[in-house]
């Protein structure tokens, strides 16, 4: 359940990312240490910039972890799965959908996000970061392929814990 951000969240966040943050709307996720892992930003930034990334990932160790998973291939063998098992593409069609749900949510109509998700969805897998935040900030079940990428992640947060 995601929550509205603290003036400490957004200083761990800053801490993490290396800049300040942008227009959190929410804390979408916690790493188990407490500190942020995922957030919510709203499809258009208070600058006037469209943002389709609702779901995106801050942790450090977090993101670490995910782009090394994505250099072990597994993210065209989800594409490959995703061309020839008519199941998996419908749950992830699904993903996208309730990716976009989610960020409607918000009640902000920007037209040059509309119908665009994240990580590739439907269609494509190409940012295990982007799947691996729905995930994390939307729970398991909704989304095939963040579900499985979580599931291959090491944890994260357990050898060197957030400060």
């Amino acid at each position: 359940m995601s929550e509205k951000p603290t003036q400490s969240d957004l200083d761990a966040i800053e801490i993490q990312l290396g800049r300040t943050p942008r227009d959190v709307h929410a804390i979408a996720y916690r790493c188990p240490c407490g500190k942020p892992a995922v957030v919510e930003t709203p499809p258009r930034l208070s600058d006037g910039t469209p943002f389709p990334t609702f779901y995106y990932a801050t942790c450090p160790r977090l993101t670490a972890a995910i782009s090394t998973l994505e250099t072990t291939g597994m993210m065209m063998q989800m594409q490959d799965r995703l061309a020839t098992d008519d199941d998996l593409a419908d749950k992830y069609s699904a993903a996208h959908n309730a990716y976009i749900a989610a960020r409607s949510a918000l009640g902000m109509d920007v037209p040059e996000v509309e119908g665009v998700s994240a990580g590739g969805m439907p269609k494509r897998v190409k940012c295990l970061h982007s799947l691996v935040a729905h995930t994390l900030g939307a729970g398991p079940g909704i989304n095939p392929f963040g579900d499985e990428a979580l599931a291959a992640l090491p944890q994260w947060w357990v050898e060197n814990p957030c400060e």
